[in-house]
């Protein structure tokens, strides 16, 4: 099944129990997120900060990000211009 199927099964699930969809992107390409993208996928959550900017910066500017897990202090400072 593809990203595309999967993302739009899910969503469609999801909807009628109004629940939200959080697509973890961690080891995924650009490439395989744009696909969930162009399916509708507009949330997606990152686990490493350094990946977080890389691909914030990199993929469309509506995507709302999530960082799961834990933060860090010494990464505070790659994060917080993401935030304001």
């Amino acid at each position: 099944m593809s990203i595309r199927n999967n993302v739009e099964a899910l969503q469609n699930e999801l909807k009628a129990q109004d629940v939200t969809l959080i697509a973890v992107s961690k080891t995924k390409s650009n490439e395989e997120i744009l696909e969930a993208y162009e399916a509708g996928q507009r949330i997606f959550g990152e686990n490493m900060v350094q990946e977080l900017v890389a691909k914030q910066e990199a993929l469309p500017k509506d995507i709302e990000w999530h960082l799961i897990g834990h933060l860090q202090s010494n990464k505070v400072k790659y994060i917080a211009p993401l935030l304001l």
